[in-house]
C-alpha cells in the first residue's frame, strides 16, 4: 500500500506542477481561454494482452483527470466506443482505423467548438494529442513548437506497425499512416519538433524515417542535468507557443510503475525503456514555462496497474455491490 501510495503521490505531484507551469511566466500573454479535454481512448494501442490495455487506457486517462489540480477550465469528455471483449478488426493494415478516426473527428469538433488558446489533455493512447496538437499549428500560425517527451519517436506507418499510436507524430508532419496525415490541415515542419527520452530505435526502418523526416531527436541523458538543449531549441527557432507530449513511459519502470512496461503479469515489453524521472521532467516543464507560452499539454500511455488490480479485487467481493 506504501508503494501505490506514493506513485499516487508522485502523479500528483507532476500533474500539479504542469499546471503551475502553464500560470508562471508570460503572465501578459498567456492564454485566456483553456480547454480541459479526457480521452479515455484504447483503440490506437489495442493489445489483446491480459490484462487488457482496453480496460488501462479508459482507467488511467480518468485517474489523470482526477488527479489534476482545480481549474475553472471545462473539463469535457470525448465520447469513446466502449470497451467489448473482441478482437479488434483491421482497416488497411491498422487496428481499429476507423473507431479511431472517428474518434479523431469528435474530438476536432469538439476543440473547433470552443476555440481554446490552449488545451490539456488527459489521454488515453498517444494517438489522443494528434487533433489538438493539429488545431494549435493552426491557431498559432506555426509559431509553435511540438516538444515530444517519449522513450519512442511514433513516427511509424502501417508498413512498420499496425496500431495507431506508433504513427501519430508521423501524422502531424505529414508522413505516418496517409488516412491520418489527410486530417491535418497544416503540417508542422520538422524544426517545429523536438524529441527526447529515445534511448534507441526499435527498427532501422524507424530511425530510417526518423532521417528521412529530418527529426532531432535526443535521449534521455540530454536532460539529465539542465534543460538547456531544449532551451537552445526553443531560443533558436523563435518560438513564443510550446505544446508539450508527455508519454509516461519516457519516466523509468524502475520508479515509477504505471506504465506498460511494469505490467504485473510479466509479459514481454519489447521496445525501448524510459530512463527520465519525475524530478527530471518536472524541471524541463518549469523551465520551459521562463521562455516560452505552454499552450498544450497532453498526458498519454498511464497505465496505473495497482489500481486496476484494486478495482479488480473489489469487484469479486459480493458485499461491496
Amino acid at each position: 500500500m506504501r508503494i501505490i501510495a506514493l506513485i499516487l503521490v508522485m502523479a500528483t505531484f507532476l500533474v500539479s506542477t504542469v499546471a503551475q507551469a502553464m500560470e508562471e511566466k508570460h503572465m501578459s500573454t498567456q492564454p485566456k481561454k483553456t480547454l480541459r479535454l479526457l480521452m479515455p481512448q484504447w483503440q490506437g494501442g489495442d493489445y489483446d494482452l491480459p490484462p487488457s490495455t482496453r480496460e488501462l487506457y479508459p482507467l488511467g486517462a480518468h485517474l489523470l483527470a482526477f488527479l489534476a489540480p482545480k481549474s475553472d477550465a471545462p473539463l469535457i469528455e470525448v465520447p469513446i466506443t466502449p470497451y467489448r471483449e473482441v478482437a479488434g478488426t483491421k482497416q488497411n493494415g491498422v487496428v481499429q482505423q476507423d473507431i479511431v478516426l472517428q474518434q479523431l473527428r469528435a474530438t476536432r469538433k469538439i476543440i473547433d467548438e470552443h476555440s481554446p488558446d490552449r488545451i490539456i489533455m488527459f489521454g488515453g493512447d498517444c494517438l489522443v494529442d494528434q487533433a489538438p496538437f493539429a488545431y494549435l499549428n493552426e491557431r498559432y500560425e506555426g509559431n509553435i513548437g511540438i516538444l515530444w517527451i517519449d522513450a519512442h519517436p511514433d513516427i511509424s506507418t502501417p508498413k512498420e506497425h499496425d496500431r495507431e499510436h506508433a504513427m501519430i507524430l508521423g501524422n502531424l508532419l505529414g508522413g505516418g499512416d496517409p488516412t491520418f496525415t489527410k486530417e491535418v490541415k497544416r503540417h508542422f515542419r520538422a524544426n517545429q519538433v523536438l524529441v527526447v527520452g529515445v534511448s534507441s530505435y526499435n527498427t532501422p526502418a524507424e530511425e530510417k524515417i526518423v532521417t528521412d523526416l529530418g527529426l532531432q531527436v535526443l535521449p534521455p541523458e540530454s536532460i539529465f542535468e539542465n534543460s538547456e538543449v531544449v532551451l537552445r531549441w526553443i531560443q533558436t527557432n523563435k518560438f513564443d507557443n510550446i505544446a508539450i507530449h508527455f508519454d509516461i513511459d519516457a519516466l523509468d519502470p524502475k520508479y515509477f510503475y504505471s506504465q506498460f512496461p511494469r505490467n504485473p503479469n510479466g509479459l514481454p515489453f519489447d521496445t525501448a525503456l524510459g530512463k527520465l524521472t519525475i524530478a527530471q521532467v518536472t524541471r524541463l516543464v518549469n523551465d520551459i514555462s521562463k521562455h516560452a507560452t505552454i499552450v498544450g499539454f497532453g498526458f498519454a500511455e498511464h497505465m496505473p496497474w495497482d489500481a486496476y488490480n484494486l478495482k479488480n479485487m473489489m469487484e469479486q467481493f459480493s458485499f461491496m455491490k
